[in-house]
């Protein structure tokens, strides 16, 4: 896991001005499918959040001009990109490297929270179930693209291998080196 103290990559201001352009609504969409999929090929996920298993998470990539509400909705997630705030029982932001990075097991939440690189706001109790979800599942949102887009899988490996170095975001999910 990487220290918090390190500098942590923000999203580049001339691409976020772009973005604020964009039309939302396909994104969200896409990541609806794409939570589907993550869904399916991990049951347990949603499963793991117990009490929380409908309960809306906003995720706020801070360097971004749009929140993420991810609506667990008993196992069948959907997801809607906005502007603004956004409602749900928690509320996670930090920078978007930041938010990967935790997915990714590349960032300590801990530490994030601790170095107020990450704000919590909301039911806790919601955020921890949701943390220990992900955790458990050892989700990387790279493989998890990858499943789906056949023959495009390698090309596409290639992108987010050359993205992942130049950018300093965590793309792939750290791989843990075993000391004997």
């Amino acid at each position: 896991m990487t220290n918090p103290t390190e500098q942590i990559p923000r999203f580049p201001v001339a691409l976020s001005v772009a973005v604020r352009l964009l039309p939302l609504a396909p994104l969200s969409i896409s990541l609806t499918a794409y939570a589907g999929s993550v869904s399916r090929r991990h049951p347990g996920l949603f499963r793991r959040l117990g009490a929380y298993d409908h309960a809306t998470f906003v995720l706020h990539p801070t360097d971004l001009p749009f929140v993420i509400c991810l609506d667990a909705n008993g196992g069948q997630p959907r997801v809607a990109v906005m502007r603004g705030c956004g409602t749900g029982a928690a509320r996670i932001a930090g920078p978007l490297a930041a938010l990967l990075g935790l997915v990714h097991g590349a960032f300590d939440g801990d530490a994030l929270f601790f170095s107020r690189d990450l704000v919590v706001e909301g039911d806790t109790s919601a955020v921890l179930a949701l943390r220990n979800a992900i955790d458990d599942a050892e989700l990387d949102l790279s493989r998890e693209i990858m499943q789906v887009s056949g023959p495009l899988a390698a090309p596409l490996q290639w992108v987010i291998a050359v993205l992942e170095r130049r950018s300093g975001y965590s793309l792939t999910r750290a791989m843990e080196t075993q000391t004997w």
